[in-house]
């Protein structure tokens, strides 16, 4: 197995305003870049050669990756003129592929965070001689995904898309977003057009015999798509709950960048990380919580599980909790931010202007 596609060229709406200026796999979780996390995982599986499909600000990844040997791979780029959907963004990497007609291609989606057995997903690719083989995990509430029923077997027998009744669930098994396919297939992926892996082309190749294989791995799994999850995922690779080769320090309860100021008596728990330039004053208590790069925690401020983004500053004591922070925007002292409210990047709150706010 040598070869992966990176689907990255999704717009983050749903993490805005993370991503108004830094696309979702940029954004720093556990103190480097997300993307830089599935990187460093596939390589440790034994991918070398990985092409990004990128779209929505494009530029920003080359500069930062190049051309991947710092990493120990060889990345390509292939940007989309138009977004093309999770199908169309395959086949439209196609030409850069090596493989053979036969040999696998290993696809994920670049906003979920894993500790998926890679190895053991091609292994059941390769043994059960499927066309497309797909990590399936199990959730409480699938109502918000796709499920993927199996036979006995693994093998995949329908694919059922975000079901609503009780009738309709009928697995607690999901698509979880990382997929083998046979190089050959992904050439019938209709090309120039948006097309979706999820409502058109595993059903296509289902109605038409195709072989689809399931691998169910319940190990740990979080699609990183709201603010919330992106900060539990922080957390999480912080402490070690999820796997990653690449987080820059030893886990534990807390990662400070080199280049971070934080007071002594700063109190920093749960996975907290602070980025390089930010700055924690003292008394300032910071719980399961993400601080960009460059940013400015007030005396005796009080964040818990929330994310203030690049250059942000919070005055002193106030209090944020499951609160978003764009860059660069202004909290004044002795405010109250709470249950999912998100501060547009720049924006500028007075002293004691917002006591408390529900999700906007």
């Amino acid at each position: 197995m040598t070869e992966a596609i990176l689907l990255v060229g999704g717009k983050g709406t749903r993490l805005r305003p993370l991503t108004v200026n830094t696309p979702k796999p940029m954004v720093p979780a556990a103190g480097v870049p997300f993307l830089t996390h599935q990187l460093a995982r596939a390589r440790a599986a034994g991918v070398d050669h990985i092409v990004l499909a990128t779209s929505y600000l494009a530029e920003v990844f080359e500069p930062h990756f190049g051309d991947g040997s710092s990493l120990g791979l060889h990345l390509e780029y292939v940007t989309e003129e138009e977004p093309l959907g999770t199908g169309g963004a395959i086949r439209n990497v196609a030409s850069r592929l090596r493989s053979a007609p036969d040999e696998p291609v290993l696809i994920f989606n670049g906003d979920i965070l894993t500790g998926l057995d890679i190895e053991a997903l091609v292994e059941t690719h390769t043994t059960s001689g499927a066309d497309v083989s797909l990590h399936l995990t199990r959730v409480e509430d699938p109502r918000a995904f796709g499920l993927v029923p199996t036979d006995a077997t693994g093998r995949v027998t329908a694919f059922l898309e975000k079901p609503q009744t009780p009738e309709e669930i009928v697995t607690d098994q999901i698509n979880a977003g990382a997929y083998v396919f046979r190089r050959s297939v992904i050439d019938t992926i209709p090309a120039g057009r948006p097309v979706s892996v999820e409502r058109e082309t595993f059903p296509d190749l289902l109605a038409s015999g195709a072989h689809l294989q399931g691998m169910v791995d319940s190990t740990y799994w979080l699609d990183l798509g709201t603010p919330q999850a992106f900060v539990r995922g922080s957390a999480d690779l912080v402490q070690g709950r999820a796997p990653s080769p690449a987080v820059p320090g030893r886990c534990g309860d807390r990662l400070v960048l080199a280049t971070a100021t934080v007071a002594p008596d700063a109190k920093l728990t749960d996975g907290t990380v602070i980025g390089e330039g930010a700055v924690v004053a003292e008394g300032a208590r910071i719980s399961g919580s993400t601080i960009l790069d460059g940013a400015v925690v007030g005396p005796g401020a009080v964040i818990t599980d929330s994310l203030v983004g690049v250059g942000a500053r919070i005055g002193a004591r106030t209090v944020l909790s499951e609160a978003v922070i764009g860059d660069g925007a202004r909290v004044g002292a002795d405010n109250e931010l709470r249950d999912g409210i998100r501060i547009w990047c720049d924006a500028v709150l007075p002293d004691a202007s917002v006591r408390f706010s529900s999700d906007q």
